[in-house]
């Protein structure tokens, strides 16, 4: 008779899966054209309070026809609560919080303040998930989030003159990481598709409500590259790259998956400055840098505990 000893082994950290690390990297790929797609759209006549919502609406409405097409079992009365904060991170937060903020702000500006999403991110897994991490991670958080405090500051002028788009930009960066935490973990349950989905779903009557308001007060007019523009943000920033992140965060870990948003503000970048023609001037370059640094050593301070 053999005798079970009631004491607890150590658990090994769970290890990057390559597939996960492969479809975050599709997901962040297809997340670094929606900034400067934003600006695109922005500067013509496309209202700010248009683009994010109607993003969504559309968004939706293919959502929808996926959803009857398969099948899709509904989820849980908690699970629509979990969809909720989701819903309110990445489909109402970060849309209509970072069209507004574009209309005023150069894309690449408006990449490198998003810099800070991995952190964020990991910190809301940590936060969400309770997980124990060293305090290497929480300063260099710190550290990343004065460095974006300080580079907005100065390109507006100087410390003390903090535009209000920056802080629509922060506001931005907590309300996805918040989502991508959350629905990294829904996705583990209703899968990763079905996760972004549902979600679009739930906030479909809110955004639809928006969409009228905006029309309204002003008949939409764009160029057809813009219309182009605003219909990469449906399909693909709004749907379909869920598709791959979310995927990727549920097979993570999240913390180590999300350190391949490091690379989408430099993306982000190097496409405005392809696509909108914007100078790369050296005090992005640098605050972009120092931005990516500073959430490197967080998120790998965070692995490390």
């Amino acid at each position: 008779m053999s005798v079970q000893s009631s004491a607890i082994a150590p658990v090994a950290p769970p290890l990057l899966h390559p597939s996960g690390l492969g479809w975050g990297l599709v997901g962040v790929l297809a997340f670094s054209f929606t900034v400067p797609f934003t600006r695109y759209a922005a500067d013509g006549g496309l209202a700010p309070l248009f683009i994010g919502s109607g993003r969504a609406v559309v968004a939706a409405a293919l959502a929808t026809v996926v959803l009857l097409a398969t099948r899709q079992r509904r989820p849980s009365r908690v699970q629509w609560a979990r969809l909720a904060v989701v819903a309110g991170g990445v489909v109402v937060g970060f849309p209509m919080l970072t069209s507004y903020a574009l209309t005023t702000v150069p894309a690449s500006h408006g990449a490198v303040v998003i810099g800070l999403l991995p952190a964020a991110t990991a910190a809301a897994a940590v936060v969400r998930g309770r997980e124990q991490v060293s305090r290497a991670f929480w300063a260099f958080a710190a550290l990343g989030a004065l460095a974006v405090v300080t580079f907005a500051a100065l390109q507006n002028g100087g410390l003390g003159q903090l535009h209000w788009a920056d802080l629509l930009l922060f506001g931005a960066v907590v309300a996805a990481a918040i989502g991508y935490a959350e629905g990294g973990l829904l996705a583990r349950e209703l899968g990763s598709w079905q996760t972004v989905s549902w979600a679009l779903v739930l906030s479909a009557p809110l955004m639809t409500l928006l969409v009228a308001v905006s029309v309204a007060g002003e008949t939409p007019s764009a160029t057809p590259t813009q219309w182009l523009a605003f219909l990469y943000l449906c399909v693909v920033s709004m749907y379909l790259g869920f598709f791959a992140w979310y995927r990727g965060l549920a097979i993570g870990p999240m913390a180590q998956v999300s350190q391949v948003q490091l690379v989408q503000p430099v993306m982000s970048i190097l496409w405005a400055a392809l696509i909108l023609r914007e100078a790369l001037t050296w005090p992005t370059v640098l605050g972009g840098l120092v931005v990516i640094a500073c959430a490197r050593f967080a998120v790998r301070a965070r692995l490390s505990a």
